[in-house]
């Protein structure tokens, strides 16, 4: 069976490489364990220089050793090569992802991993770092976690469906994400896997539990979370019953937190999918509820629900003025129906349109279709 590995990327590749008896790098460990937070720009010349001189002797290392030195020298390639039973050439058809930090010494570190790889012959290797994650704060952290959620859900799913098997290799990295991705890895991994330390470096495989998530209890919020998801900042009462886990607050409003993006992503689909939400500031008309309940597709309902939170939000934000559609850089895409009287229409996906008329601060939708067929043909 095809694989997708997720390999999670430290550090250690780089201060294994540091040589602890000359007195030159004796403090070469501290500088960089007190600068590994830091991004390119900010990090001091000194440093830089240091982690080049690491950076070329690892490549050296990796390309002029063996098997047992190369998994010694880099914990992430322990993994894989555990995974693989020391022959990477089973491996030319999966996909490999290193998750590193948005700092110059987990990319370094990424890009000699996949450099590595490449010449192996893993050709389907590349890099994610989301943006500024690291370990300098909590809410560095937290916004690095939320982008990686967002990536997973966009990413993993489609692969599931086209029969990969999804394996997330954790012996690298920080502890703190080690510890984020075992949790999140039990709802978007089939298996997790680790390396028990020692010569034999043997693998040790955690099965995918059987976790699902009990969408009756978020029906009565759908709504709420939709509109949180979509980057609304609601009130506490607004999110009254909602379990505290899911949200964080940001100036006083409640958002999705870390958890409750994870949560969402697992339920949402079933959620959505089913009757028409009610947000505010959108009125729909019979023909607009015809045409949704003629759709079958789970995807294609959930997408629009999605995009409607996201025209309520705004236009919520924006005190009904559809000003603010026109601007949103989410791809609405709000304008006037050409050649189609006073009517105007945003866009869903790159074909599917909504036709709508804008009236007292608030939309009227009256169909939802095709835009080259339905709704041409038919805007009112």
């Amino acid at each position: 069976m095809r694989r997708v590995i997720l390999s999670t990327i430290g550090t250690s590749l780089l201060t294994n490489q540091i040589i602890r008896a000359n007195p030159e790098e004796e403090d070469w460990y501290s500088q960089l364990r007190d600068t590994a937070n830091l991004n390119e720009k900010d990090t001091p010349e000194n440093v830089k220089k240091i982690i080049s001189t690491l950076e070329e002797r690892a490549n050296k290392q990796l390309n002029n050793v063996q098997i047992p030195q190369i998994r010694r020298a880099s914990a992430e390639l322990n993994g894989i090569y555990g995974v693989y039973q020391e022959d990477l050439s089973q491996g030319k058809e999966d996909y490999h992802f290193l998750i590193a930090t948005d700092t110059i010494q987990g990319k370094i570190t990424a890009q000699i991993v996949e450099n590595f790889l490449r010449k192996q012959g893993l050709t389907n290797t590349s890099i994610y770092a989301p943006s500024g994650l690291s370990t300098a704060s909590t809410e560095a952290f937290s916004v690095g976690i939320d982008d990686l959620i967002v990536w997973l859900q966009e990413t993993i799913p489609p692969l599931r469906e086209s029969q990969y098997k999804i394996c997330f290799n954790l012996v690298g990295s920080f502890k703190s994400l080690q510890g984020y991705l075992n949790t999140i890895g039990m709802f978007y991994a089939d298996e997790i896997i680790y390396i028990f330390e020692g010569k034999k470096s043997d693998l040790i495989t955690i099965p995918r539990l059987p976790i699902s998530v009990d969408t009756s209890l978020f029906k009565p919020y759908t709504m709420q979370l939709a509109l949180l998801n979509a980057g609304a900042g609601l009130s506490p009462q607004e999110t009254n019953g909602i379990p505290e886990t899911m949200l964080g607050e940001v100036d006083g409003k409640m958002t999705l937190s870390t958890w409750g993006q994870l949560i969402w992503n697992q339920c949402k689909d079933d959620l959505l999918a089913g009757d028409l939400i009610p947000f505010s500031r959108l009125e729909y008309q019979d023909s607009f509820r015809a045409d949704y309940n003629r759709v079958r597709e789970k995807y294609k309902r959930v997408k629009l629900q999605e995009t409607l939170a996201n025209v309520s939000r705004l236009l919520n934000e924006s005190n009904g003025d559809t000003a603010v559609l026109k601007q949103d850089g989410g791809g609405i895409k709000y304008s006037k129906l050409k050649n189609q009287g006073n009517i105007d229409h945003f866009r869903i996906t790159q074909s599917v349109r909504v036709t709508c008329v804008s009236s007292q601060g608030k939309l009227n939708l009256h169909h939802y279709g095709e835009q080259h067929d339905d709704i041409n043909n038919n805007p009112y």
